[in-house]
């Protein structure tokens, strides 16, 4: 038989969970992504800036090649005018036939002709009676 008077000890086994350790592990991982979301925001902000700058620095040293071009434009325009100017003044009749022939060689030299079409068939022409015209 069993005596009522004993009592019944009951141990428990303590129970150690994970959870404190990955509680820590947790917040120190969203630190860390915290920290890299900043930095990366800090990047993109000074390249950002870098961008700007150069889109600047193009935009003047475009300009400043236009103007160069245009400058060179300007003074040789200027100098063809003086060189047509002058050549307006000096009489023709000095002009000797020698002179006549050399700056005709140096024209011919400089211009090549046009290259010549082929003759076209009476068969590719199209007869013009018979085009359709819509609008």
């Amino acid at each position: 038989m069993l005596n009522l008077t004993e009592t019944v000890l009951v141990i428990t086994k303590p129970k150690y969970t994970l959870v404190p350790l990955l509680t820590v592990l947790f917040l120190i991982s969203y630190g860390l992504m915290t920290l890299l979301i900043v930095e990366q925001g800090r990047t993109i902000d000074s390249q950002r800036y870098l961008i700007q700058q150069l889109f600047g620095d193009s935009s003047q040293l475009t300009a400043l090649q236009g103007k160069a071009i245009q400058k060179q434009r300007a003074e040789a325009q200027a100098q063809a005018e003086a060189k047509a100017h002058s050549q307006a003044q000096t009489p023709s009749s000095q002009a000797t036939p020698r002179d006549n022939a050399k700056s005709d060689r140096k024209a011919r030299k400089f211009r090549r002709p046009a290259p010549q079409k082929p003759p076209t068939d009476a068969s590719d022409t199209a007869d013009e009676r018979r085009t359709l015209i819509s609008i």
